[in-house]
């Protein structure tokens, strides 16, 4: 397993090792034993898995607060996705800064976002799969969202010129950056 540090600590890019041949791959996409070696120690109790049909469709940016704040572990199971953490921990010195990778069936990579950022991706390709661990259940009392293209993030969306991003309501409504009092701060 191949872990690479972002600018944005915590956040993590991981990539499984995968063992192929004529038949195909084979690939261990989580281990708590390995995670734990890895210096990694998230306890996860839920998985979800989201299709989205039409390229370009964004969901995000999501976080859940206190007491059922979430990290996430993050990986395409088919099509192609970017997918962005934005650093939410009042006192951080990356605090409102972002980070985005490529995930990809074909790259195999998968993104940590610990508790404390929110999350989003948009889809590269139509079809595309997104599945997530989670550190908490889901708790809709908690949930929280900051607006996808807010310019004070200034998030550099993979967005073809021309193409309409597909979005729920809720995200299309979600308020901006500055009107944000995070409920999370930095530990240092």
């Amino acid at each position: 397993m191949q872990v690479e540090h972002t600018p944005l600590n915590g956040v993590l890019v991981i990539t499984p090792k995968r063992f192929g041949d004529h038949r195909g791959f084979f690939s261990e996409s989580y281990s708590a034993q390995r995670f734990a070696e890895a210096g990694i120690a998230i306890g996860f109790v839920q998985d979800n898995h989201s299709l989205s049909q039409a390229a370009g469709t964004v969901r995000g940016l999501h976080f859940q607060a206190p007491p059922h704040a979430q990290a996430k572990l993050v990986r395409c199971g088919r099509g192609r996705l970017w997918d962005v953490a934005v650093d939410i921990r009042r006192g951080s010195p990356t605090y409102g800064q972002w980070f985005g990778t490529e995930l990809s069936f074909e790259n195999g990579k998968q993104m940590l976002i610990p508790a404390g950022f929110a999350h989003g991706f948009v889809t590269l390709e139509p079809g595309t799969e997104i599945v997530y661990k989670c550190s908490d259940y889901y708790a809709p009392d908690c949930e929280g969202a900051l607006r996808w293209d807010d310019a004070d993030l200034g998030i550099d969306w993979p967005i073809s010129a021309g193409t309409e991003p597909v979005l729920s309501a809720k995200d299309a409504e979600a308020p901006g950056f500055a009107a944000l009092n995070s409920p999370f701060s930095w530990e240092g």
